[in-house]
């Protein structure tokens, strides 16, 4: 099976981290095999994959395009918990604790993945000791990030944390564009609000901000950054901070 991951993620010699995905992180043998255990399935445009609350019976192991991952409070609140892309895993957590879904995860584009029921996902973590280490490691990894953003973002204001967001989307899910750095993940208000912390309004309220300031243009589930630089002085120099400018218009 040949995939654009394989090539686009490898681990250096600084170690690996939250954003190396867990089919990346196994041998070619482990691999090969585990996708072998499981059925394919392709899901379009905004359908769900996984439910939250639903019970659950198998794991998700995605080939291609993205996912992004919510949750919802009791009171209607939502928040976008991350972005999944090839590699990687969803639905791991319910089928090693054997609890209903924490999250659920929607198609951004379309996506193909590979569903392994649980029974043999575990069977198979118990055979392959390397396996089941990779998929700990993998755990660690995004643990360790998630308390990461948690501290810095208990430093920051709503302003600098969404300017921290709009920054990491770029740099992850940015498509370089004459106009600026196009995000090409249709995410709602709500959702770029949930990531931050924030109410729905306060985030309309940051986005009218930016586009005053012409750092900023936006349409429906669209988000161009037109001044990244502008960004990051509001993010004080935060972690997002390597984001290319884009091309400056020439004078006439």
């Amino acid at each position: 099976m040949t995939t654009a991951w394989t090539a686009a993620y490898s681990p250096d010699d600084g170690g690996l981290d939250d954003r190396v995905p867990f089919l990346a992180r196994l041998e070619t043998e482990d691999r090969s095999a585990l996708l072998s255990l499981g059925r394919e399935l392709t899901f379009t445009p905004r359908m769900v994959l996984i439910h939250q609350h639903e019970p659950s019976s198998h794991v998700l192991f995605l080939v291609n395009g993205w996912t992004k991952v919510t949750a919802s409070a009791a009171n209607g609140y939502e928040a976008l918990l991350a972005l999944r892309g090839p590699g990687d895993v969803v639905g791991e957590s319910a089928a090693l604790t054997g609890r209903p879904r924490s999250a659920t995860v929607t198609a951004l584009e379309a996506v193909r993945a590979v569903a392994v029921e649980h029974e043999r996902f575990r069977g198979f973590l118990g055979d392959r000791p390397a396996v089941s280490f990779a998929l700990l490691g993998l755990t660690a990894d995004r643990t360790r990030a998630a308390d990461r953003r948690r501290l810095e973002f208990a430093s920051m204001s709503v302003r600098e944390r969404f300017a921290v967001l709009l920054l990491d989307l770029a740099r992850m899910h940015g498509r370089r564009t004459a106009e600026g750095v196009e995000l090409c993940v249709p995410l709602s208000k709500q959702e770029l609000a949930g990531s931050v912390g924030a109410s729905r309004e306060m985030v309309q309220r940051l986005l009218r901000e930016l586009r005053d300031k012409e750092a900023v243009a936006t349409g429906r589930r669209t988000l161009l950054i037109l001044r990244p630089d502008i960004l990051r002085r509001i993010a004080a120099a935060g972690p997002a901070a390597g984001v290319p400018s884009p091309p400056r218009p020439r004078e006439q």
